[in-house]
């Protein structure tokens, strides 16, 4: 069964490029972005890896990290990792998890049979603190992901977490938001969003981002 919005990441142990983990305590109070690759030395991986790692900084601005799988073995993803740092400029520095037996690909539904019954498709899963699952995102094995995509839903979901609003189609940080249509209550509306707002429709009220001065 495909893992849902809302569903609690399944917990596994695992052996990575920096050691063994098991999941959860490793993820701690931090967000997880957790996506899986085809396979090793291939180039849209490559290219993907050597960004994901440029994005180290990113990733702990947002008290976020990266964990990565796929189901070659931990002696190929070391040497696949001196591929990257050459090709790319940046050095791997984030878990790149071994799973030859397709265990956790498969408690992830990484692994999608009519696209390739060896390979994982190029899954994304954003994990909260409270280990939920809060998004997920599927590509096929032949598109490189939108890393610029994945931290846009990150910001998305760490600001709505903390505001009752939503943000819009191509919303980006610094942007304009939508209060949440759940609120009615003039009073408490002012209070919560003291920069004012436009109501273009009465469910559709746009107030500049919140917690931006």
């Amino acid at each position: 069964m495909s893992l849902l919005i809302g569903d609690t990441a399944p917990d596994f142990e695992a052996e990575t490029t920096e050691g063994r983990i098991r999941f959860h305590p490793w993820a701690g109070a931090d967000w997880v972005i957790f996506f899986s690759h085809p396979a090793d030395f291939t180039p849209v991986c490559t290219t993907e890896l050597g960004y994901t790692a440029k994005l180290r900084d990113e990733f702990a601005r947002r008290g976020a990290k990266a964990l990565v799988i796929s189901v070659d073995t931990l002696e190929h993803h070391h040497s696949w990792s001196n591929d990257i740092a050459e090709t790319q400029g940046a050095a791997v520095n984030f878990p790149i998890i071994a799973d030859t037996d397709r265990k956790v690909a498969t408690l992830y539904s990484m692994i999608h049979p009519n696209a390739d019954a060896k390979l994982t498709v190029r899954a994304v899963y954003v994990i909260d603190p409270q280990k939920k699952i809060r998004a997920s995102i599927v590509y096929p094995p032949s598109t490189g992901r939108n890393f610029e995509e994945v931290l846009r839903l990150l910001d998305s979901l760490q600001l709505t977490d903390g505001y009752k609003v939503a943000t819009p189609v191509n919303w980006k940080d610094g942007e304009d938001v939508i209060i949440a249509p759940s609120l009615q209550d003039p009073a408490e509306i002012a209070r919560l969003f003291p920069k004012g707002y436009k109501a273009l429709k009465s469910y559709l009220r746009v107030t500049p981002q919140p917690d931006k001065a």
